[in-house]
C-alpha cells in the first residue's frame, strides 16, 4: 500500500511542471506559487509516508504491470524521500521572489520541479531501468538549469562540463545494470538482491565476479555524480547558475553517490577489496576539497569546494563501512549547504552595506595576523589537545554502542573525531584572549555535545536503516583492511599526526612562523594549490579538443 502512494511523490512534481508551463500564459508570474504549493503536497506526502514506515519496518515493491517504473519502498526510501522533499520546498520558497523579475522564470520552474521529479525516481526506483533512466535525466535537466542564463559565456561551458561528467558517470552504471540482467536475468532490485545473497561468489559475462564488478561500476558512477577526484572539477565551477540551482545542486544532486552506494550495500557487503577504493577516492577528495576551499575568494566557489571536501568524507565513510554514517552525513550536509547557498547573497549585501568589521581577537587572528601571547605553556596545551579531544570521542561512542570500537572503520572515525577536537582547541590556544579558560570550557562542552549527538543520530539511523546486525558486521568486514596493514597505516597516521601538532606547538610557542624554514617548498606548494593543481586546465583542454572533435565531425558528415 505505501509503496502504490509513494507513486504520488514523483507524479506529483511531473503534473505541477506540466501546470506551470500551461498555465503561465494566464497567471504569468503566479505559477511560481504553483510550483510551491505542489512541493508544500509533495513534503506532506513524504512525511506522512517516513511516519508509516516507521512503524511498517519492512520493504514493498509496487509495480505497474511491467518491468518499467518499479517502486521499492524502504526505510533508506522514506528517509531520503523526506530529505528531498523538504530541501525542495525551501529552494522553491526561495526562488518564488529570487526569479521574480527573470523573463524566463516559467522555464526555471518547469526544470526545478522536473529535476525533483527525477531525483524522487531515482530514489523509489524499484528495477534498474528506472534507476538508469532518473539518473541520466537528472543531468541532463541540470544542464539546462545551470545554463538557464544562456547570454553568459561561463554558464554555458561549465554547464557543458557538468553534462559531459554526468555522462561519463552513466557509463559504469549502465555497464552495471547490463552485467546484473545478464547473471540474472531480471531488473528488480529487491529479487538482484536475492540472487546475490544466494550466490555472493557467482559470476557473470567474461567470468567477471558479479559482485566485485557491479561493486567497482557502482562506485565509478557515484564518483563522477558527487565530485570524486578527479571528476570534481563540474561542481565548484557551476556557480554561474541561479543561486536555488546551487542551493538544490549542492543539498541534493551531489548525494546521488552517497545513496546510491547504500542503495546496493547488499552488493558491497559480499566484495572484498572494493570499498578500500572508496576509502582512498574520499580520502584524497576530502583532503583536496578543503584544501582549495580555503584558497578560494569568491564565496560560491568556495562553497563549492567545501561541499566537495564533504562528499569525499562521505564516500570515505562508505569505504570504512559507515553506510548508514554517510546518508544521516550527507542528510545534515544537506541541510546546511542549502542554508549557506540561499543566504549567501544577503551575506554579500550586508558586508557590502557596512564594511566596518569589529576588530576583536578572532580578526586580529585571522586578518592581521596578530597572535597574542598564549595562556599557558606549549607542552601543557599539547596535552589537553591530546588527551581532552580523545577522551570525548571514545566515551561518546562507548555510551551509545560499545561494540564499535572492535571495527577498523571506527577506530579510523575516531582518529578523524580526535583532529577535528585537537584543531578546534589548539585555535583555542592560538588566539588566546582575556579570558582563555572560559573560553576552553565552552569548546570543549560544544564539542561534547555535537559528537554525543553526532554519534546518538548516526546509531539510531544505523537501526532504522540495516536493523539487521549481522548484515551491519558483514558490511564492516567488507571495508576491513589486513590487520597488519590496519596496524600500520595507523602508526603511520597517529605518529605523522603527533609529530606535526608537536612541531606547529613549538613553533606556535616560539612566535616563529613556519614558512621561514620552508619557504621555497611552501610557495610551490602555494603555486600549486592556487591553480587547484591544474586539474581544471587538464578538463578545459579535454572539452576544447571534444568541441574540436565534434565541429569536424559534424562538418564532415555535412549536419551543419
Amino acid at each position: 500500500m505505501l509503496a502504490s502512494i509513494a507513486y504520488l511523490l514523483p507524479l506529483l512534481g511531473l503534473i505541477s511542471a506540466l501546470t506551470v508551463l500551461l498555465l503561465a500564459p494566464r497567471i504569468g508570474e503566479r505559477v511560481a506559487r504553483l510550483s510551491v504549493g505542489f512541493s508544500l503536497v509533495i513534503f506532506v506526502v513524504a512525511l506522512g509516508l517516513f511516519s508509516q514506515q516507521i512503524f511498517l519496518g519492512q520493504g514493498q515493491l509496487a509495480t505497474l504491470g511491467i518491468s518499467l517504473f518499479t517502486i521499492h519502498f524502504d526505510a533508506l526510501t522514506a528517509l531520503m524521500a523526506l530529505a528531498v522533499s523538504a530541501i525542495s520546498l525551501v529552494v522553491h520558497l526561495y526562488s518564488v521572489r529570487y526569479m521574480r523579475e527573470d523573463p524566463a522564470h516559467t522555464r526555471f520552474f518547469v526544470l526545478l520541479d522536473g529535476i525533483n521529479a527525477m531525483i524522487m525516481l531515482m530514489v523509489l526506483a524499484g528495477d534498474l531501468l528506472t534507476l538508469l533512466l532518473a539518473w541520466h535525466s537528472m543531468g541532463v535537466i541540470l544542464y539546462f538549469l545551470l545554463n538557464h542564463d544562456t547570454r553568459r559565456e561561463a554558464a554555458n561551458r561549465y554547464a557543458f562540463w557538468t553534462l559531459i561528467t554526468h555522462r561519463i558517470g552513466d557509463l559504469p552504471l549502465m555497464a552495471a545494470a547490463a552485467l546484473l540482467y545478464s547473471s540474472y536475468g531480471t531488473l528488480s532490485i529487491p529479487v538482484l538482491f536475492e540472487a546475490i545473497a544466494a550466490d555472493p561468489d557467482g559470476a557473470g559475462a567474461l567470468g567477471l565476479p558479479v559482485s566485485e564488478t557491479v561493486g567497482l561500476l557502482i562506485l565509478l558512477a557515484a564518483f563522477a555524480k558527487s565530485a570524486q577526484f578527479p571528476f570534481h572539477t563540474w561542481l565548484p565551477y557551476t556557480m554561474e547558475g541561479p543561486t536555488p540551482v546551487s542551493a538544490l545542486m549542492h543539498a541534493g544532486i551531489v548525494n546521488a553517490g552517497g545513496f546510491l552506494i547504500n542503495r546496493f550495500a547488499p552488493v558491497f557487503a559480499h566484495t572484498d577489496s572494493v570499498l578500500q577504493i572508496a576509502l582512498l577516492v574520499g580520502l584524497t577528495t576530502t583532503l583536496m576539497g578543503s584544501v582549495m576551499m580555503l584558497m578560494q575568494s569568491d564565496i560560491k566557489r568556495s562553497l563549492g569546494y567545501s561541499t566537495m571536501g564533504q562528499m569525499g568524507y562521505m564516500v570515505m565513510e562508505c569505504g570504512l563501512g559507515a553506510f548508514s554514517l554517510a546518508i544521516f552525513h550527507l542528510i545534515a550536509h544537506g541541510i546546511f549547504k542549502a542554508t549557506l547557498f540561499l543566504d549567501s547573497g544577503s551575506l554579500i549585501g550586508r558586508a557590502r552595506r557596512d564594511s566596518n568589521i569589529p576588530e576583536g581577537e578572532i580578526y586580529q587572528f585571522m586578518v592581521e595576523r596578530r597572535t597574542p601571547r598564549p595562556p599557558l605553556s606549549w607542552i601543557v596545551f599539547a596535552g589537553i589537545t591530546i588527551a581532552v579531544p580523545l577522551a570525548i570521542v571514545v566515551s561518546a561512542h562507548q555510551m551509545i554502542d560499545e561494540g564499535f570500537l572492535s571495527h577498523q572503520g571506527a577506530m579510523i572515525l575516531l582518529l578523524f573525531g580526535w583532529i577535528t577536537g585537537a584543531q578546534t582547541l589548539f585555535f583555542v590556544y592560538k588566539i588566546g584572549g582575556e579570558r582563555p579558560f572560559r573560553l576552553l570550557g565552552y569548546v570543549v562542552l560544544s564539542f561534547a555535545l555535537v559528537i554525543l549527538g553526532y554519534v546518538l543520530a548516526g546509531h539510531m539511523i544505523d537501526t532504522l536503516l540495516y536493523p539487521d546486525p549481522a548484515f551491519r558486521e558483514a558490511i564492516y568486514d567488507a571495508a576491513s583492511l589486513p590487520a597488519p596493514l590496519f596496524t600500520v597505516l595507523m602508526l603511520v597516521l597517529v605518529a605523522a599526526i603527533a609529530g606535526a601538532w608537536l612541531l606547529v606547538f613549538r613553533s606556535a610557542a616560539r612566535r616563529e612562523p613556519l614558512t621561514r624554514r620552508y619557504r621555497n617548498g611552501y610557495l610551490s606548494l602555494y603555486a600549486w594549490m592556487s591553480r587547484e593543481f591544474y586539474v581544471a586546465d587538464l578538463h578545459g583542454r579535454l572539452a576544447s579538443a571534444l568541441l574540436a572533435r565534434s565541429r569536424r565531425l559534424n562538418a564532415l558528415l555535412r549536419w551543419v
